[in-house]
């Protein structure tokens, strides 16, 4: 086997051996599954310790690169799951000191959208997170942190059904940023529940029917609602 790596011309670090494997992940020349040579051939390719390369592994396996399944000792490719990407988004978009205001505008835009290809993509398992989502928000009584869970699993939920991986895997960091202006939103107002609830009636109704411009439309006036209650609140 042709070897995946040339030795570094400097003394090597294992950051930059990360940096490395990682853009060889992302550039598709280790796909997912793939097994990653071994310790002892890592350190040969690239002219180090082996206590180097397993600092380097240890890092893409914090960031959910490499991983190993149960049972195997070998080391693999895998895909991070969607929270561990979201959470450098979310370091990201929190130290940018990201606007109410710029939150809204973002989920104007992908969240219509997600509940229209929702509705012509979705499986019925996807139809059943969202009924799940659904039931818990209206059980969650007067626990608010079970009730903004529930939100953000109904999001979750509509973006997953989309089928489109962008959307999906931007839903995750922008819930990360609706949580606390949403839990305000429904400790200070009394009405959000209901109208909350009536919003996830109707687009998981439009999703379940396959109706893509009634469940685009309901997202929209979902929203739009969310900002209302947002500017009442600051009035108040």
């Amino acid at each position: 086997m042709a070897d995946l790596f040339a030795p570094l011309d400097d003394q090597p670090a294992y950051r930059r051996i990360a940096n490395m494997i990682e853009r060889r992940i992302v550039g598709r020349s280790l796909r997912t599954g793939d097994p990653l040579p071994s310790e002892t051939d890592l350190a040969r390719q690239f002219g180090v310790n082996r206590s180097t390369i397993r600092e380097a592994i240890r890092e893409l396996e914090i960031h959910g690169l490499l991983g190993r399944g149960r049972g195997e000792k070998r080391l693999r490719v895998t895909r991070p799951a969607p929270r561990d990407i979201s959470s450098g988004v979310s370091r990201a978009l929190a130290l940018h000191d990201v606007t109410f205001l710029e939150l809204w505008e973002a989920m104007m835009a992908l969240e219509p959208a997600a509940a229209q290809y929702a509705a012509s993509r979705r499986s019925t398992g996807q139809l059943q997170a969202l009924l799940r989502a659904g039931a818990e928000f209206a059980n969650s009584g007067a626990d608010t942190a079970a009730a903004v869970a529930a939100v953000v699993d109904f999001f979750t939920a509509v973006a997953e059904a989309s089928g489109n991986q962008v959307l999906a895997l931007s839903q995750a960091p922008l819930n990360v940023l609706l949580v606390p202006a949403l839990t305000r939103l429904i400790d200070d107002l009394p009405q959000a529940r209901s109208r909350i609830a009536l919003a996830q009636v109707n687009i998981t109704g439009a999703i379940k029917l396959k109706r893509g411009e009634q469940a685009r439309i309901w997202m929209e006036k979902h929203i739009r609602d969310f900002k209302r209650g947002h500017d009442l609140r600051e009035r108040g």
